[in-house]
């Protein structure tokens, strides 16, 4: 087994005494925390029990409900969306800022319903990204979830199906649906076909001085300068209009000082085409916004960096002319990372010689956070139980999958950091909020027929919180999906499943929200913050 870290020595009666280093002790001397309070802004600890959002107890909801669980805590979003709208001002106030500020949530990190209908009540407005996110929208709006009032920015590389989605909800009367142009090409279809006045954004393409080759890609996106300038000589005198440039640098951007160079670029170029097209009046940084999800380390200054974006953009304005613009961050990642948790059991350790032992996991994270395979990223990982015991050096293999490349930390990462192994260790996978639903995909069959767990969706409906269940995925399912005729499929024989120790002391009735169960919150959350300052 791979060497616990050390506190260091013990002198007793002459003797010297080495002192194993507990994993408090680890977290303690690492970060800084002292085993209660916050660990980040989204966990914190109470008396021993690991929280969510400061509400949810997550070894409760275990203890209910068994490994492994998602966990949505859906009053996180509306947090996320709070502060970042209150950085804003406080940004606005610091740089003197003369435009506004707008908050877009990006649907592509997270399609949920209850996502998605959260971050519209907590104030955000839409971002599409393809065909179907504009019927989302549509619907939406039909169903009086998405005011009018709203903004939907239009993004991406737009095939027939996107543009006729977007005309067909501009001519359904909703007026506020920007079509940001990716292709000269999508102008000509959109004027040729609307019957109606249109708004219009120009998406900016990467110029090559400026595109990271360790990264490419990106620069597939957008119009060059000559032919945004095509654009705003094309709608000029006509009754469309030319509202909203877009510049796009990249995703988790820590960098703040070098991301907002670039967008100084980016705000000068919008400011000379404001100068020759007075309906351009917004600039949207695009996304990127950096959350905590990935780093117990993390730290990042977001008013200081709304501070500097707005008196920068509004010196260049001021140098050509044109008033500052309303400022609009995209926030996709930003808005959900952190308002989900995997809820994943320990449930085998193998020994590996001189190198760590393997914590091999009852579920598989390349299936559930496939952003560890496909772009190598970083999880907070963290214990519910065992903070006391012994911390040691251990990777994570999936056990549902048969893959070499079920693995995390990759090859080529520290390990990570666990109390010793216990019968029922469960961890905590943290930011998995945004994105890895939607690439590893809902429904439908998995690699190695990995089951979707059973997800507990926590809700705040006026003055109190509501939890609904979703029963893990059914494997006859998945073998309907992959075409087998179930009904000659020979199940094999299961035990009964054991009772569940009941965390509700009564049920309480609850209206029905949805087709799904939704229940009164159970003493597993602690009394919502929300509802106390309502």
């Amino acid at each position: 087994m791979a060497e616990h870290y050390r506190r260091g020595y013990h002198g007793l009666e002459g003797h010297v005494q080495l002192i194993e280093q507990t994993y408090a002790g680890y977290l303690n001397d690492s970060f800084g925390f002292s085993g209660a309070g916050a660990l980040t802004d989204f966990l914190t600890r109470r008396n021993e029990r690991l929280l969510l959002g400061d509400t949810v107890d997550l070894g409760a909801l275990v203890e209910q409900f068994g490994a492994p669980l998602e966990v949505s805590f859906c009053p996180q979003i509306t947090t996320q969306v709070q502060n970042m709208l209150d950085y804003a001002m406080a940004a606005q106030v610091s740089a003197g800022y003369t435009g506004s500020f707008l908050y877009a949530y990006a649907t592509k990190a997270n399609f949920s319903e209850e996502v998605v209908r959260t971050a519209l009540n907590a104030g955000a407005h839409y971002e599409t990204s393809a065909a179907a996110d504009v019927v989302i929208a549509h619907h939406l709006w039909r169903q009086g979830v998405l005011s009018e009032d709203r903004y939907i920015f239009c993004n991406g590389s737009k095939e027939p199906m996107y543009l006729d989605g977007i005309l067909a909800l501009r001519h359904a009367g909703y007026e506020r649906v920007v079509a940001v142009l990716d292709d000269l090409d999508e102008l000509d279809y959109i004027l040729t076909h609307s019957r109606e006045p249109m708004l219009f954004g120009v998406r900016e393409r990467h110029a090559p001085e400026v595109v990271d080759r360790n990264h490419a890609g990106a620069e597939r996106f957008g119009l060059t300068p000559a032919e945004m300038q095509l654009v705003a000589q094309r709608l000029a005198g006509t009754a469309h209009e030319l509202v909203v440039y877009h510049a796009m640098v990249g995703s988790q951007i820590e960098d703040a000082a070098a991301w907002e160079a670039r967008l100084a670029r980016s705000a000068n170029a919008y400011a000379a085409l404001a100068s020759t097209s007075p309906s351009l009046t917004m600039f949207n940084f695009g996304g990127g916004m950096p959350t905590s999800g990935y780093d117990l380390n993390f730290q990042f200054d977001y008013v200081g960096f709304l501070t500097n974006l707005m008196a920068n953009t509004q010196a260049i304005c001021a140098e050509h002319g044109v008033a500052a613009p309303m400022i609009i961050a995209e926030c996709g990642r930003y808005t959900v990372a952190n308002h989900n948790v995997y809820l994943i059991e320990v449930g085998r350790v193998k020994e590996a010689g001189a190198i760590e032992p393997w914590y091999l996991l009852n579920g598989s994270l390349m299936v559930s956070a496939p952003d560890t395979l496909i772009v190598d990223q970083e999880f907070v990982v963290v214990p519910l139980d065992g903070w006391d015991t012994a911390v040691q050096a251990v990777r994570l293999g999936g056990r549902r999958t048969c893959d070499s490349d079920d693995l995390y930390p990759r090859s080529h990462r520290p390990a990570l950091m666990l109390p010793e192994f216990q019968t029922g260790m469960v961890l905590a996978v943290c930011g998995v909020g945004a994105y890895q639903a939607m690439i590893g995909g809902k429904g439908g069959a998995h690699h190695c027929l990995n089951p979707e767990m059973r997800r507990i969706i926590i809700e705040q409906d006026g003055d109190q919180l509501v939890m609904r269940e979703i029963a893990p995925q059914n494997l006859m399912a998945q073998m309907s999906a992959l075409g087998y005729s179930i009904a000659t499929i020979e199940q094999p024989a299961r035990k009964p499943l054991p009772v569940r120790t009941a965390v509700v002391s009564e049920q309480l009735p609850v209206r029905p929200l949805r087709a799904a169960r939704r229940r009164q919150a159970p003493s597993t959350l602690r009394t919502s913050r929300f509802a106390a300052s309502a």
